[in-house]
């Protein structure tokens, strides 16, 4: 796939549109930065039929079309925060939750009470010291946004030879294009075979498809990297 094929900017426009324009941004995004996705790539209906079975509640239509594109997927789903496998989704306080921070440091669901939609919001809930102050918190107005997202910073989190965090200070040359805003804190950037994802004031973290591209960021962006 070339880079005409994959029109990243276009993709994450249309991704915040419709449900389906969240999946073919994953779709895309996953056969040029990484490898296509495959039928073995999801969960099939019977886990998911029996996780509702389990739970006593239907799943919404945007979570199991994510699930069964993606929910294997390590590289789009846990490579950093970890997304619940069916089995191990659960109730908590009101909400459904189908993930986790990886230290516990926060959990994110869709409100039961919003279960009936197709494209429901999310919410979050951080961990605190004080238990009796930990609330759900509103994250994403649609749970394809949120798994879109979901799937393009965990790739760049990967623990890959092409991908690096940058410092978070880092002022990212003019040749860095800002793409449209998807995900709650998050902001995007590309450059030639280099795709750039910044997290609030956590962390910047680099993707590159070739050797190439990331050593041109690195001569364009100097200082301390993590090793990749």
């Amino acid at each position: 796939m070339d880079e005409t094929e994959f029109d990243i900017p276009a993709a994450m426009a249309e991704s915040v549109r419709s449900r389906a324009g969240a999946w073919a941004l994953v779709t895309g995004f996953a056969a040029y930065w990484g490898e296509p996705l495959v039928p073995g790539d999801g969960f099939t209906d019977a886990e998911l039929d029996a996780a509702e079975r389990r739970l006593g509640l239907r799943l919404p239509a945007a979570l199991r079309e994510a699930y069964r594109l993606f929910g294997r997927r390590a590289d789009l789903t846990s490579s950093h925060d970890v997304l619940l496998t069916p089995d191990e989704l659960h109730v908590l306080d009101g909400a459904l939750v189908y993930r986790a921070e990886n230290q516990g440091c926060a959990h994110w669901g869709v409100p039961l009470d919003e279960l009936g939609r197709e494209d429901p919001p999310t919410v979050v809930r951080p961990d605190l010291a004080d238990k009796s102050q930990e609330r759900w918190e509103p994250w994403e107005e649609r749970f394809s946004t949120a798994a879109a997202a979901m799937a393009l910073m965990e790739k760049l989190l990967e623990d890959h030879e092409l991908s690096d965090v940058l410092e978070s200070g880092d002022e990212l040359p003019d040749g860095f294009r800002e793409l449209p805003a998807l995900g709650r804190d998050f902001r995007w950037y590309q450059a030639p075979d280099v795709l750039v994802g910044a997290a609030g004031d956590a962390w910047v973290v680099a993707r590159a498809r070739t050797p190439e591209a990331l050593e041109a960021l690195y001569e364009a962006v100097p200082g301390p990297r993590s090793g990749g």
